[in-house]
Formats: structure tokens, sequence, C-alpha cells
């Protein structure tokens, strides 16, 4: 079965204002304890018997996390904040839906999700991409591959792909007029 809404501008005012929130309220928290907090909503999330569809959505925290996380990734200061500002609101033990509601206790979370993942898509993207590389060209050189070697091509990879990411954040703008997008959270 599926069902589908559509979120109006009253809708999505409501949600960015909970994410406003979110953010005011892990304000005083650490890099380290929101991430924590968000991998424990997604491992609640993964013991639940919640339905695939809110499963599916609510394990993109996994990339959202690992933007944060990876070392290798080395997101700069400004596009780091937007992808913790988003991870505030899966920190926040107080959501729009209640979490032990069952079949929809995640269903706020997962909507949040998709409006994240739109909102970052070339930061994801890009993520993705490096990772993907990462693993390719390790597989391919294997132990042939220096550390400082392998941190130069990393280093290089990582530099094209956060270009490309602000790039197309600042064409998407600039198509809409240089504003946020409608639904824009962050």
């Amino acid at each position: 079965m599926k069902i589908s809404f559509e979120l109006g501008e009253s809708d999505l005012e409501h949600f960015r204002e909970v994410m406003a929130r979110a953010r005011e309220a892990s304000s005083e928290l650490t890099v380290r304890q929101i991430v924590d907090n968000a991998r424990e909503l997604l491992s609640k999330v993964n013991r639940s018997e919640t339905c695939s569809f809110i499963r599916d959505r609510m394990n993109e925290l996994d990339t959202l996390i690992g933007m944060v996380m990876d070392d290798g990734w080395g997101l700069e200061e400004e596009d780091r904040k937007r992808v913790v500002d988003a991870l505030a609101y899966f920190s926040e033990a107080e959501d729009l839906i209640p979490d032990d509601i069952p079949g929809l206790g995640f269903l706020d979370d997962a909507i949040m999700i998709e409006l994240v993942n739109e909102e970052l898509k070339h930061e994801i993207q890009a993520y993705r991409d490096f990772v993907i590389f990462r693993a390719a060209e390790t597989s391919r050189l294997g132990a042939d591959a220096s550390a400082p070697e392998k941190e130069d091509w990393l280093e290089q990879r990582r530099q094209q792909l956060h270009s490309r990411m602000r790039r197309r954040r600042w064409r998407s703008r600039r198509g809409g007029g240089g504003e946020r997008s409608p639904f824009s959270l962050l």
C-alpha cells in the first residue's frame, strides 16, 4: 500500500520551527553527544517493529553521522555545522510524535530525514562519492599504496568533491533567486 501526502508552507514552517528549537536545545551539547544521541535513536528504530518506510529513512542517519565523524572526509567548519545542526533534531528526546507510539512513533523523524536529505543533498552525494572512491582505490591499490601516497589521492579527491558540493549548492540557491529553498531547515 502506498500513502503519500504533501507538506504545505505552514507545515514546512512548523518543521523549521521544530528544527530551530532542537538546535537551541542541543546548543550546550558537544558534537560527540549529538552524534551519540542520533546513533541511539537509530538503534531504537532498528530494534523497533516500525515499517520499512521509516526504517529506510532513518538509516540515512548513518550517512549524516559519517559525514561528521569521518576524518578522511574532513568537512570544513561551515559545512560541518550544517550537518551537526541537522543531527540536532535527532538528538532531541521530545519530538513531534513520541517515539513509543507503535507504528507512528518515528514518523516525524522519517519526515525530518526527508527534509534534511533534500537540504543537504549536495553534501550527501559528495560524501557518498568520496566513500565509494576511497573503497575502490583502496581495493585497487591494496597493500601497494603507501600511507603518504594514499593521503595525497584521498585529499585531492576530497577537495574536488567539496568544491563540487559547494558549486551545486550555490547553483541551487541561484536558480531559486539566491535564497534558501522553501523547505530550508538550516
